[in-house]
């Protein structure tokens, strides 16, 4: 393989991670994105929020065990380990929850 084309490569792959990066951002939460799935920690007890996928993600509330979030305008109730719910063409499941944050994991099915 020639030398251009491993730069081409490397340039393109380069671009490719940017573009995916671009695409997200967050206040009060952190993501850790693939191509198709996204890892939205939330903090508790601030305005968190993330643009993910094409979708914004937003934590509502946790009552109990049962966390809201809303995510592409819609607000739905989720608990720990529950199936995945599918809203706005994305499919969103809580991974975990603590004193201080929400993990939930957004996905294209």
């Amino acid at each position: 393989m020639t030398i251009a084309r491993r730069a081409a490569g490397l340039v393109a792959g380069l671009a490719l991670g940017t573009a995916l990066l671009a695409g997200c951002s967050a206040e009060g939460a952190s993501t850790d994105c693939g191509i198709d799935q996204c890892t939205v920690t939330f903090d508790r007890g601030v305005e968190a929020r993330a643009s993910i996928l094409g979708v914004d993600a937003r934590l509502v509330g946790v009552d109990g065990d049962v966390v809201t979030v809303e995510v592409a305008g819609e607000q739905l109730g989720l608990t720990v380990g529950q199936q995945g719910a599918d809203v706005g063409g994305m499919l969103v499941t809580v991974q975990s929850v603590t004193d201080d944050q929400v993990v939930v994991r957004i996905a294209r099915p």
